[in-house]
Protein backbone atom coordinates (compact mmCIF):
# COMPACT_ATOMS: atom_id res chain seq x y z
CA UNK A 1 0.00 0.00 0.00
CA UNK A 2 2.77 2.57 1.03
CA UNK A 3 4.28 1.59 -2.44
CA UNK A 4 1.13 2.07 -4.59
CA UNK A 5 1.05 5.79 -2.51
CA UNK A 6 4.43 6.57 -3.75
CA UNK A 7 3.94 5.32 -7.36
CA UNK A 8 0.64 7.49 -7.29
CA UNK A 9 2.31 10.54 -5.91
CA UNK A 10 5.13 10.96 -8.37
CA UNK A 11 2.67 10.46 -11.04
CA UNK A 12 1.03 13.28 -10.06
CA UNK A 13 3.79 15.52 -9.99
CA UNK A 14 4.67 14.16 -13.62
CA UNK A 15 1.53 15.56 -14.39
CA UNK A 16 2.16 18.70 -13.04
CA UNK A 17 6.08 18.66 -13.70
CA UNK A 18 6.60 21.25 -16.88
CA UNK A 19 8.33 18.42 -19.44
CA UNK A 20 9.77 21.57 -21.25
CA UNK A 21 12.47 21.48 -18.30
CA UNK A 22 12.81 17.78 -18.36
CA UNK A 23 15.86 16.69 -20.25
CA UNK A 24 15.44 12.60 -18.68
CA UNK A 25 11.94 11.41 -17.93
CA UNK A 26 14.10 8.44 -16.65
CA UNK A 27 16.18 10.37 -14.03
CA UNK A 28 13.62 12.70 -13.37
CA UNK A 29 11.17 9.94 -12.23
CA UNK A 30 13.60 7.77 -10.59
CA UNK A 31 14.37 10.63 -8.44
CA UNK A 32 10.81 11.51 -7.15
CA UNK A 33 10.26 8.36 -6.69
CA UNK A 34 13.72 7.82 -4.66
CA UNK A 35 12.86 10.64 -2.68
CA UNK A 36 9.51 9.76 -1.80
CA UNK A 37 10.51 6.23 -1.22
CA UNK A 38 12.55 7.32 1.60
CA UNK A 39 9.98 9.78 3.37
CA UNK A 40 7.89 6.52 3.22
CA UNK A 41 10.50 4.47 4.59
CA UNK A 42 10.82 6.71 7.68
CA UNK A 43 7.15 7.13 8.30
CA UNK A 44 6.99 3.20 8.26
CA UNK A 45 9.95 2.75 10.81
CA UNK A 46 8.37 5.02 13.14
CA UNK A 47 4.60 3.00 12.69
CA UNK A 48 7.06 -0.21 13.21
CA UNK A 49 8.48 1.11 16.61
CA UNK A 50 4.79 0.60 18.23
CA UNK A 51 3.96 -2.63 16.33
CA UNK A 52 2.75 -5.95 18.08
CA UNK A 53 4.90 -9.09 17.32
CA UNK A 54 7.32 -9.59 14.80
CA UNK A 55 7.28 -7.51 11.38
CA UNK A 56 6.94 -9.03 8.13
CA UNK A 57 6.89 -7.77 4.84
CA UNK A 58 3.08 -7.94 2.96
CA UNK A 59 3.35 -10.78 1.11
CA UNK A 60 3.27 -10.51 -2.52
CA UNK A 61 1.84 -12.67 -5.51
CA UNK A 62 4.41 -13.28 -7.76
CA UNK A 63 4.88 -14.55 -11.44
CA UNK A 64 5.81 -18.42 -11.92
CA UNK A 65 7.03 -17.80 -15.26
CA UNK A 66 11.18 -19.09 -15.54
CA UNK A 67 12.32 -16.00 -17.60
CA UNK A 68 11.38 -13.50 -14.81
CA UNK A 69 14.64 -11.94 -13.80
CA UNK A 70 16.00 -13.98 -10.82
CA UNK A 71 17.90 -10.60 -9.54
CA UNK A 72 14.48 -8.86 -9.22
CA UNK A 73 12.72 -12.60 -7.73
CA UNK A 74 15.41 -12.37 -5.20
CA UNK A 75 14.66 -8.41 -4.16
CA UNK A 76 10.93 -9.26 -3.44
CA UNK A 77 12.12 -12.42 -0.97
CA UNK A 78 10.67 -11.95 2.20
CA UNK A 79 14.10 -12.73 3.63
CA UNK A 80 15.78 -9.89 1.49
CA UNK A 81 12.63 -7.58 2.70
CA UNK A 82 13.69 -8.22 6.34
CA UNK A 83 17.09 -7.79 5.98
CA UNK A 84 16.63 -4.45 4.61
CA UNK A 85 14.69 -2.90 7.69
CA UNK A 86 18.66 -2.82 8.99
CA UNK A 87 19.52 -0.04 6.92
CA UNK A 88 18.55 3.37 6.88
CA UNK A 89 16.25 4.71 4.42
CA UNK A 90 19.04 6.25 2.56
CA UNK A 91 21.23 3.18 2.93
CA UNK A 92 18.64 1.11 1.59
CA UNK A 93 17.76 3.55 -1.98
CA UNK A 94 21.36 3.94 -2.51
CA UNK A 95 22.08 -0.31 -2.15
CA UNK A 96 18.94 -0.85 -4.61
CA UNK A 97 19.49 1.57 -6.76
CA UNK A 98 22.80 0.51 -7.25
CA UNK A 99 22.67 -3.13 -6.79
CA UNK A 100 19.20 -4.11 -8.35
CA UNK A 101 18.61 -0.88 -10.80
CA UNK A 102 22.01 -0.64 -11.80
CA UNK A 103 22.89 3.26 -10.93
CA UNK A 104 25.98 4.15 -11.44
CA UNK A 105 27.88 6.40 -8.47
CA UNK A 106 27.20 9.46 -10.45
CA UNK A 107 23.55 8.59 -11.00
CA UNK A 108 23.06 7.40 -7.12
CA UNK A 109 24.74 11.20 -5.99
CA UNK A 110 22.30 12.99 -7.90
CA UNK A 111 19.22 11.38 -6.53
CA UNK A 112 20.49 11.22 -3.39
CA UNK A 113 21.61 14.63 -3.10
CA UNK A 114 25.09 13.20 -1.69
CA UNK A 115 29.18 13.16 -2.92
CA UNK A 116 29.72 9.68 -5.32
CA UNK A 117 32.40 9.12 -2.20
CA UNK A 118 29.46 8.89 0.23
CA UNK A 119 27.38 6.74 -1.68
CA UNK A 120 29.85 4.61 -2.25
CA UNK A 121 30.23 3.78 1.15
CA UNK A 122 26.93 3.85 1.49
CA UNK A 123 26.42 1.24 -0.27
CA UNK A 124 29.13 -0.58 0.85
CA UNK A 125 28.05 -0.20 4.54
CA UNK A 126 24.50 -1.81 3.34
CA UNK A 127 26.26 -4.92 1.71
CA UNK A 128 28.41 -5.64 4.87
CA UNK A 129 25.23 -5.19 7.23
CA UNK A 130 23.33 -7.71 4.82
CA UNK A 131 25.68 -10.71 4.48
CA UNK A 132 26.51 -9.91 8.49
CA UNK A 133 23.08 -9.96 9.48
CA UNK A 134 22.12 -13.16 6.68
CA UNK A 135 23.02 -15.73 9.23
CA UNK A 136 19.62 -18.46 8.75
CA UNK A 137 19.57 -18.41 5.34
CA UNK A 138 20.13 -21.86 3.43
CA UNK A 139 23.64 -22.75 2.34
CA UNK A 140 22.21 -24.70 -1.12
CA UNK A 141 19.17 -23.22 -2.32
CA UNK A 142 17.12 -26.03 -3.90
CA UNK A 143 15.60 -25.90 -7.37
CA UNK A 144 12.38 -24.68 -8.47
CA UNK A 145 10.84 -27.83 -8.71
CA UNK A 146 12.52 -29.26 -5.38
CA UNK A 147 10.84 -26.38 -3.74
CA UNK A 148 7.87 -27.06 -4.95
CA UNK A 149 7.98 -30.91 -4.25
CA UNK A 150 8.94 -30.12 -0.75
CA UNK A 151 5.71 -27.82 -0.44
CA UNK A 152 3.49 -29.92 -1.53
CA UNK A 153 4.37 -32.67 0.90
CA UNK A 154 4.26 -30.09 3.76
CA UNK A 155 0.69 -29.39 3.32
CA UNK A 156 -0.19 -33.02 2.81
CA UNK A 157 2.18 -33.90 5.93
CA UNK A 158 -0.17 -31.03 7.75
CA UNK A 159 -3.37 -31.72 6.79
CA UNK A 160 -2.94 -35.87 7.53
CA UNK A 161 -1.33 -34.98 10.73
CA UNK A 162 1.52 -37.12 10.11
CA UNK A 163 4.55 -35.99 12.57
CA UNK A 164 6.96 -37.90 11.01
CA UNK A 165 6.50 -36.56 7.90
CA UNK A 166 6.08 -33.51 8.28
CA UNK A 167 9.60 -33.59 10.22
CA UNK A 168 10.92 -35.38 7.03
CA UNK A 169 11.09 -32.45 5.05
CA UNK A 170 11.97 -29.41 7.30
CA UNK A 171 15.73 -29.07 8.18
CA UNK A 172 17.19 -29.89 11.24
CA UNK A 173 17.56 -26.03 12.43
CA UNK A 174 14.57 -24.38 10.62
CA UNK A 175 12.87 -21.72 11.05
CA UNK A 176 9.28 -20.20 11.68
CA UNK A 177 8.58 -16.22 11.70
CA UNK A 178 4.80 -14.99 12.08
CA UNK A 179 3.21 -11.69 11.55
CA UNK A 180 0.39 -11.33 13.20
CA UNK A 181 0.26 -7.44 14.63
CA UNK A 182 -1.95 -8.06 17.49
CA UNK A 183 -5.01 -9.18 15.08
CA UNK A 184 -5.06 -12.38 14.87
CA UNK A 185 -3.83 -15.77 16.54
CA UNK A 186 -0.20 -16.79 15.89
CA UNK A 187 3.22 -17.79 17.33
CA UNK A 188 4.50 -14.63 19.82
CA UNK A 189 8.18 -15.46 18.54
CA UNK A 190 10.29 -17.29 16.27
CA UNK A 191 10.25 -21.24 16.58
CA UNK A 192 13.30 -22.90 15.91
CA UNK A 193 14.16 -26.53 15.04
CA UNK A 194 12.20 -29.30 12.85
CA UNK A 195 11.02 -30.79 15.97
CA UNK A 196 8.98 -27.64 17.45
CA UNK A 197 7.75 -26.49 13.56
CA UNK A 198 5.95 -29.56 13.38
CA UNK A 199 4.38 -29.47 17.05
CA UNK A 200 3.39 -25.85 16.55
CA UNK A 201 1.72 -27.24 12.91
CA UNK A 202 0.11 -29.67 14.30
CA UNK A 203 -0.94 -28.22 17.31
CA UNK A 204 -2.69 -24.90 15.65
CA UNK A 205 -4.54 -27.65 13.33
CA UNK A 206 -6.00 -28.57 15.85
CA UNK A 207 -6.30 -25.93 18.19
CA UNK A 208 -7.45 -22.81 15.75
CA UNK A 209 -9.09 -25.08 12.56
CA UNK A 210 -10.75 -22.51 9.97
CA UNK A 211 -14.01 -22.44 8.71
CA UNK A 212 -14.50 -23.91 5.40
CA UNK A 213 -10.75 -24.25 4.45
CA UNK A 214 -9.19 -23.80 0.90
CA UNK A 215 -5.99 -23.59 0.00
CA UNK A 216 -4.24 -21.94 -3.49
CA UNK A 217 -0.58 -22.91 -4.38
CA UNK A 218 1.19 -19.47 -5.65
CA UNK A 219 4.29 -17.73 -5.72
CA UNK A 220 4.86 -15.43 -3.07
CA UNK A 221 7.53 -13.00 -3.52
CA UNK A 222 9.53 -15.07 -5.92
CA UNK A 223 8.96 -18.12 -3.36
CA UNK A 224 6.73 -21.14 -3.27
CA UNK A 225 4.09 -20.07 -1.54
CA UNK A 226 0.59 -20.77 0.02
CA UNK A 227 -2.91 -19.09 0.92
CA UNK A 228 -5.25 -20.75 3.05
CA UNK A 229 -8.69 -19.56 2.90
CA UNK A 230 -11.38 -19.42 5.63
CA UNK A 231 -14.81 -18.97 4.00
CA UNK A 232 -13.36 -17.70 1.01
CA UNK A 233 -11.47 -15.10 2.68
CA UNK A 234 -7.07 -15.13 2.91
CA UNK A 235 -6.73 -16.59 6.70
CA UNK A 236 -3.09 -16.95 6.65
CA UNK A 237 0.27 -16.28 3.68
CA UNK A 238 3.08 -18.76 3.89
CA UNK A 239 5.63 -18.31 1.85
CA UNK A 240 9.14 -21.05 2.27
CA UNK A 241 12.86 -20.86 1.27
CA UNK A 242 14.31 -24.03 0.98
CA UNK A 243 17.85 -25.72 0.92
CA UNK A 244 19.73 -29.05 0.10
CA UNK A 245 18.09 -30.49 3.54
CA UNK A 246 14.53 -29.39 3.52
CA UNK A 247 12.44 -26.70 4.39
CA UNK A 248 14.93 -23.57 5.80
CA UNK A 249 12.39 -20.97 6.25
CA UNK A 250 8.54 -20.72 6.84
CA UNK A 251 6.67 -16.91 7.02
CA UNK A 252 3.94 -16.43 8.15
CA UNK A 253 1.23 -13.42 7.36
CA UNK A 254 -2.13 -13.60 9.53
CA UNK A 255 -2.25 -9.86 10.04
CA UNK A 256 -5.80 -9.24 8.51
CA UNK A 257 -4.59 -6.05 7.08
CA UNK A 258 -2.02 -7.65 5.08
CA UNK A 259 -3.71 -10.08 3.46
CA UNK A 260 -6.59 -8.30 1.99
CA UNK A 261 -5.00 -6.99 -1.11
CA UNK A 262 -4.14 -11.06 -1.67
CA UNK A 263 -8.07 -11.92 -2.52
CA UNK A 264 -8.76 -9.64 -5.70
CA UNK A 265 -4.95 -10.81 -6.80
CA UNK A 266 -5.92 -14.71 -6.41
CA UNK A 267 -8.74 -13.95 -8.29
CA UNK A 268 -6.99 -12.79 -11.33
Amino acid sequence: MDAEDVVQEAYLRWERADRDDIESPRAYLGTIVTRLSIDALREAKRRREVYVGEWLPEPLVTTRDPRESAELADSLSTAFLVLLESLSPPERAAFLLREVFGYDYAELAQVLEKSEDNCRQMVSRARGRLESRDTHAPRFEASREEQERLLAQFIEATASGNYDALVGVLAEDAAVYSDHGGKAAAAQRTILGADKIARFFLGIQKRFPPADPSIRLVSLNGQPGAILFSGGLPYSAFSFECGAQGIARIYIVRNPDKLRHLAATVAE
